[in-house]
Formats: C-alpha cells, sequence, structure tokens
C-alpha cells in the first residue's frame, strides 16, 4: 500500500501552520502496514492542487488529502478533484441533513455557503463527520484510491481512525508493522545510548531500536521487522522487558502514556493528593496534571505567583529570603514549597522558579537558570536548572523535570 500525504492550506504553505497533520497520518499509515513514500503541501490553488495529484499518483496507490473542504471560497479541493476524475456535481442531501442538525444544535441559522458544501463529485463515496459539517470522500479507480478529508486535526483523526484506515486494510493487502515503544524521562538521548550499548550488542536482526528524544523525555521504540506475527510479539516481549530492567525508574511507561498520567495513577496507588506552586512556568505544570480525566483524585490545585508580592501573600515566603537570594533561589522555591504543603493542604508538591527568557537575566543568574524543589514536609528536595535562552522550551522541559522528579521522590518513598 505504497501511499503519499498531500496538505493543502495557504497558511500552511507559508508556514503560519505546524503540518501536525501529515505527521499524525504517517504514523498511522505506518502502523496499519502501509508504505509511506513522500508528502506534499500545496497551496488553495486549483491547478497546484490538480497537479499534486496527478504527480501523486505516478508512484502511489493511496493519496491521503487534508483540507479545503470548507464553506469559504478558497477551500476548491473538491474542484481540483472533480476535474482530475472528470466529473461533476451532485447534490448530497445527506450532507445537509447532517450540517442542519448541527446548526440547530448550536442555535444557528444554516449559511447558504454551507449548502454549496453539500454539492459533491459525483464517483465520491462520503465518510460520515461526526466531528464536523464537511464529510471525508473516498473516490477508487484502477486499483487507486484517493481519499480527502478536513484539516480540521480532530475531524480528520476521526475520519482515519473510524473510517480510512479500516477501509485500506479491507482495500490492500497490509503487513501490520509490530512495535513496542518504552517511554522514559530524565536522561537524555545520549545517556540513555550508553546506558544501553551492550543491549543493543544483542539486538537480532529481526529487531530495530530507534530513540526517539523530545524535552525532558526520550521514546525506545523497538521495531520487528522479519518473522510472522507470533515471533515478533515474542521478540518484542524478550527484549523489551530486558531494556526495561537495565533503565529501571528511568521508564515510566509504554505507548501512549504521559508522564503526567503515570504521576497520577502513582498518586491514586499510594492515596497521596498534590498540588504546584509556579512562578516561571505560570500553570503549565497545573495545566499538564489536569489533561488527564479524573485529576481531581489526586490534584488539589495550584498558586501561580509570579510576583514577588503574592509569593510573600498566597504562600507565605520570607521578604528577607527574597531580598537576600532573589526570587530565582533554591531558598525562595523550599520556602514557596512550605506555602504550598502548609495553604493547600496537600500531601506531596512542586514548586517553581526561574528565569525563562530570552531575556531578563543577570551574570549571577543567566537566563534559564531554574530552581525547583518538590517532596513533602519531611524530605523537601531542591535542584536547579541550567537552560537554554528559548523560553517555550525551557518551560516545558522545567514542567516534564518537576513531573518527573516528584514521580521518583513517590516511587523512593515506597521502597
Amino acid at each position: 500500500m505504497r501511499t503519499r500525504i498531500i496538505t493543502i492550506g495557504d497558511e500552511i504553505l507559508i508556514g503560519q501552520i505546524i503540518d501536525t497533520n501529515a505527521a499524525w497520518i504517517a504514523e498511522s499509515v505506518r502502523e496499519a502496514g502501509g508504505d509511506l513514500i513522500g508528502k506534499a503541501t500545496v497551496g488553495d490553488e486549483n491547478e497546484a492542487i490538480r497537479k499534486a495529484i496527478i504527480q501523486g499518483f505516478e508512484d502511489a496507490e493511496v493519496l491521503l488529502l487534508t483540507g479545503g473542504l470548507g464553506p469559504t471560497r478558497d477551500d476548491i479541493t473538491k474542484k481540483a478533484i472533480a476535474e482530475f476524475y472528470g466529473v461533476g456535481f451532485v447534490f448530497s442531501q445527506e450532507t445537509h441533513d447532517h450540517i442542519a442538525k448541527l446548526f440547530e444544535r448550536f442555535g444557528r441559522p444554516m449559511m447558504e455557503s454551507h449548502r454549496a458544501q453539500c454539492f459533491m463529485p459525483q464517483n465520491a463515496v462520503l465518510l460520515t463527520n461526526k466531528m464536523g459539517s464537511a464529510p471525508g470522500m473516498w473516490f477508487e479507480q484502477d486499483g487507486k484510491v484517493l481519499v480527502s478529508m478536513p484539516g480540521v486535526p480532530f475531524e480528520m483523526k476521526y475520519l482515519m481512525e473510524k473510517e480510512v484506515i479500516p477501509r485500506l486494510k479491507q482495500t490492500f493487502e497490509t503487513h501490520p508493522i509490530v512495535y513496542r515503544t518504552i517511554l522514559t524521562a530524565g536522561k537524555g538521548e545520549s545517556q540513555i545510548s550508553e546506558q544501553l550499548t551492550d543491549f543493543e550488542d544483542t539486538i537480532p536482526e529481526g529487531l530495530k531500536l530507534a530513540y526517539l528524544p523530545s524535552l525532558g523525555k526520550v521514546r525506545l521504540r523497538l521495531t520487528a521487522i522479519r518473522g510472522n506475527a507470533e515471533e515478533q510479539i515474542q521478540l518484542l516481549q524478550q527484549k523489551g522487558d530486558e531494556l526495561r530492567a537495565l533503565l529501571g525508574t528511568d521508564v515510566f511507561g509504554e505507548g501512549l502514556s504521559s508522564l503526567e498520567e503515570t504521576l497520577g495513577a502513582l498518586l491514586i496507588v499510594k492515596g497521596l493528593r498534590m498540588g504546584t506552586a509556579e512562578s516561571c512556568t505560570g500553570g503549565y505544570i497545573a495545566h499538564l496534571m489536569t489533561l488527564t480525566p479524573g485529576a481531581s483524585r489526586y490534584f488539589e490545585g495550584s498558586f501561580i505567583t509570579y510576583s514577588n508580592r503574592l509569593k510573600e501573600n498566597m504562600l507565605g515566603v520570607s521578604p528577607d529570603t527574597l531580598k537576600k537570594f532573589g526570587a530565582v533561589s533554591a531558598e525562595t522555591v523550599r520556602e514557596m514549597l512550605n506555602g504550598l504543603l502548609e495553604n493547600a493542604g496537600v500531601d506531596v508538591g512542586i514548586a517553581v522558579s526561574g528565569i525563562m527568557g530570552p531575556d531578563g537575566g543577570t551574570p549571577e543568574k543567566p537566563v534559564g537558570t531554574v530552581w525547583i524543589a518538590i517532596g513533602n514536609r519531611e524530605n523537601p528536595k531542591v535542584l536547579q536548572l541550567s537552560l537554554g535562552k528559548d523560553r517555550s522550551r525551557n518551560i516545558e522541559y522545567t514542567a516534564n523535570k518537576a513531573i518527573n522528579e516528584l514521580r521518583l521522590f513517590i516511587l523512593e518513598l515506597a521502597s
């Protein structure tokens, strides 16, 4: 199943929006056993879209398109597809009824532009989109398939999971790739690689190990590329278990688990509640902790104390501490943690203060200086980070580091 991805939209072509759709689709195709041979981005121009389709089908059996299916005039994907296949348009009552129900639910009138959205190429098989107004479209001719989906990520993902991937598996012979992803935090790619030097020497030819680093985390993907399904699963089980044993508590989960979800599950098992006191991260740690459904079982809340005044008033940080050591110091985050534990009545917590950049540093405390305090009343732990000047990266890394340090702290309590 040789596949190409085509993302459509001026905003993607000129870099105003990052193309996350293509990355997600590529992973889905790979998991389904497809062979991804390329991807392209084109603007909202009829001829550009049509040429991309023609060129894509030169060596691909499947083209997966996203974007250009909305109700506005620049959404012209359908026109380009119809011209490619040499067909006209027909009115879809099914699409009209679906859109009308959506607008009725939101108490808004259906616009004429949405009625125009109901005209579809004659040879399209419509794919029900319960997440939005525009249906997906499936075209099949001469043993090749073109699928057109909305560019809105959650709509595209719904169609891929519920409609597109199942249909592709029915249409083409696929050989799903069997793999196991082990998730680590706290060490960089080079450190993990050094720990696994001897392990890598034992990896058989039918298995591949890939390092996929991100801020404060590294995914380790073991992929079985030979043998039947049963042999692949057995090999992944064996080598994956060996890898986990070597890395110990550096491993926080597998597959699609998140670091914050893992911490939440650990808090529930231990019967603990947590909170955060955040300065430089501005509530980002609390945001991550509350992404998991049911977070109220272990997360009490957050004090976002960006100013010194709020550090004093909300957390009881001493004015003398701030004057003598500054807001970005071990002493201040230790007092922030104490204030959090006292005022929120939680068992464990995280406190952070730092200089995230890109400016604001001093020779003594340059940009990227961050102090973190984690723990409980009896065993607070304070650590310092020295990061770069990219503000968003610093915030994300600090959040991941703090969450992981609290995870490790709780594991140590249990041992």
